[in-house]
């Protein structure tokens, strides 16, 4: 988001009106807006956010909108645990997009409250490391690499009813949805409609 200003908002309080970013806003509402993609500070902010509406008020869902490029899956699964541990539903919305692990926690939503929009795409795809080093040290990340695929492949097992060898294998490559075909897949249950 770098040369993007952040908006702000007039909002109504008994004691007068408030500016306050557009964000802080959304989460007044119990909106969680991701808008980039997952890194650990990312992924620090969204569990934050989520942890504190826990607390606020634990019986009332949340509303996480998704438009993301991916990401770092161990930053990814931290949120996903967070999203699993906190006591409200988490209602997903893909606005834009939603790939690599950004689908992933598409696809962790609350069962039966996962929605994308009409004209969003869902791509499922394997992790891809940036190994460095010599040569025990990228044998140490391949095996990481492995185990975190096989986590990943888990998780959308769980969300999506779908097989976790046929994950594998549609995940070998680049997989795009449309939002039809993200229902028909599993990953999220309806394609919102105009209001």
């Amino acid at each position: 988001m770098s040369g993007y200003t952040i908006p702000n908002v007039v909002s109504q309080h008994p004691r007068g009106d408030r500016i306050m970013d557009v964000y802080s806003h959304l989460l007044t509402e119990r909106v969680v807006y991701l808008g980039t993609a997952i890194d650990a500070g990312v992924a620090n902010a969204l569990i934050a956010q989520l942890l504190h509406l826990d607390a606020d008020s634990p019986e009332r869902d949340i509303q996480l909108y998704i438009n993301s490029e991916g990401g770092d899956p161990s930053a990814m699964l931290a949120i996903y645990d967070t999203m699993q541990h906190v006591r409200p539903d988490i209602a997903t919305t893909c606005v834009g997009q939603a790939i690599g692990v950004g689908a992933v926690m598409l696809a962790a939503g609350a069962a039966g409250k996962r929605a994308v929009l009409p004209h969003a795409r869902v791509v499922l795809h394997q992790p891809a490391g940036q190994g460095r080093g010599a040569i025990p040290d990228l044998i140490l990340q391949a095996d990481e690499l492995v185990r975190v695929r096989g986590e990943v492949e888990q998780v959308l097992a769980r969300h999506t009813g779908q097989d976790a060898a046929k994950l594998r294998v549609d995940t070998d490559r680049d997989r795009v949805f449309t939002a039809d075909e993200a229902v028909a897949y599993g990953l999220v249950d309806r394609v919102l409609a105009e209001r």
